[in-house]
């Protein structure tokens, strides 16, 4: 069943994506589009009821006022116009809380675009599996499968739309955490029968990554390396014509749109090389993070996997600050996982969305064994969201922040000091690199 759908175009607003969930609250459908798309291109979407043209403090691009192309006014779509957008239609003031917001579009979305609230998981679904069908044929599909939620909800969709066509194809880059590759191993090949290759590529990555301080550079290096790991498995098999990704709607957004700047590249969305010999299929591109996790739900996943951990692509690369060493990776996966035991036998693991620890490439002086040492210090970090756009910090109770200091600096070795970052996102991002 198709989704009727509200279309946002993007005139320099920050709130997008608050609107965007806001119509989907409703129960209809909603994407966002650039603001010069054409009459033509709008035509092509299927089913869309109405046009939110949303204004915003970045609506000045290279000294120049950006508008929606006049044709846009003509194609007879109900529309409006809001926050500093042209009053060429009806207009509305955004309220700040996101309820009041989602009633605000209440009138608009069902009284004058007569949208029917048919956006729900089930629907969703069997929406993707036709698309996947008739974008795959019967042709075979690689999946980079990290057991974290997005990849396994992926691998879900993909063996409800295509079965067999599926190979999943697990790296252990050198950057996993600890017990995750065994983990996903027992998972998805013993427990789930998947059709599933693993490969040990640690050394190849970090040889790689050897010296990479720069941030985006780690990305994209870590995202090329991956797609390159993939076309050598491809080559073993037979067949293989597309590569299956688990990029999420909060990856396209931060990754830069017309008026926003970047936040972040996305190793599945900035990294890829331009002369990969695949075509991709991402079905869950338009879905933000809680909407994937009822996907996999509505699928009939665990719900233990379901809500897994997050965890970035670049793995651990992008927690070892700076140029990353193998002592420094090591301590970063071992004060990791203390801080996930401990915050497992506290309960924590069911309320708090993110929580990791980070190792920076500095060190500070410290006493240990009765003498000074010079050694590192581990940074912790938890947070808490819905969207993944914003987050704000868990206030972990101090009992239990003592714990795991005095853990992490007993068995952690090369450290010498546990900090807790305080940083709500914005203005700190989720992770610090």
């Amino acid at each position: 069943m198709k989704q009727d759908m509200i279309v946002i175009l993007d005139l320099g607003s920050t709130e997008n994506t608050v609107i965007a969930r806001a119509v989907r609250a409703l129960g209809v459908y909603s994407e966002i589009y650039p603001h010069d798309i054409t009459a033509e291109e709008l035509k092509a979407l299927a089913n869309v009821k109405g046009i939110i043209i949303n204004g915003g403090p970045n609506r000045v691009v290279d000294g120049v006022e950006i508008d929606v192309r006049p044709e846009i006014y003509e194609t007879g779509i109900p529309m409006i116009a809001a926050d500093h957008a042209p009053a060429k239609c009806g207009s509305i003031v955004w309220p700040k809380e996101e309820d009041a917001i989602r009633e605000a579009l209440r009138p608009f979305v069902f009284d004058t675009c007569k949208a029917e609230a048919n956006w729900n998981m089930k629907n969703f679904i069997a929406d993707q599996v036709e698309l996947i069908r008739r974008q795959v044929g019967d042709k075979k599909v690689l999946l980079a499968l990290s057991g974290g939620v997005d990849s396994s909800v992926v691998a879900a969709l993909l063996i409800k739309a295509i079965g067999k066509q599926l190979t999943c194809v697990h790296v252990n880059h050198g950057l996993m955490r600890k017990g995750e590759s065994e983990s996903v191993v027992e998972v998805f090949r013993n427990q789930l029968d998947a059709n599933l290759i693993y490969v040990d590529a640690t050394e190849r990555f970090l040889g790689k990554l050897d010296g990479v301080a720069d941030p985006e550079q780690k990305r994209k290096i870590i995202g090329a390396e991956f797609i390159r790991v993939f076309e050598e498995e491809a080559r073993k098999l037979e067949g293989i014509d597309f590569l299956a990704q688990g990029t999420i709607y909060p990856d396209i957004v931060e990754s830069g749109t017309k008026t926003a700047k970047m936040v972040k590249s996305h190793h599945n969305v900035g990294g890829l090389p331009e002369d990969m010999k695949f075509g991709l299929v991402e079905p869950l591109r338009q879905l933000f993070k809680d909407e994937v996790r009822a996907c996999g739900l509505e699928l009939g996943l665990p719900y233990g996997m379901v809500f897994r951990q997050p965890f970035p692509g670049p793995g651990l690369g992008v927690r070892c600050l700076g140029a990353i060493t193998r002592e420094r990776l090591e301590a970063v996966r071992e004060s990791d996982a203390i801080l996930r035991e401990e915050f497992a036998n506290a309960g924590l693991d069911k309320k708090v969305w993110q929580y990791f620890t980070i190792v920076p490439d500095f060190k500070s002086v410290g006493v240990k064994d009765n003498a000074r040492c010079f050694e590192y210090p581990v940074i912790i970090r938890a947070v808490n969201t819905v969207d993944a756009m914003t987050a704000t910090v868990e206030q972990v109770e101090w009992p239990l922040l003592l714990k795991i200091t005095d853990r992490i600096l007993k068995e952690v070795k090369n450290v010498n000091r546990v900090c807790y970052d305080m940083s709500p996102k914005p203005t700190a991002t989720i992770e610090w690199e």
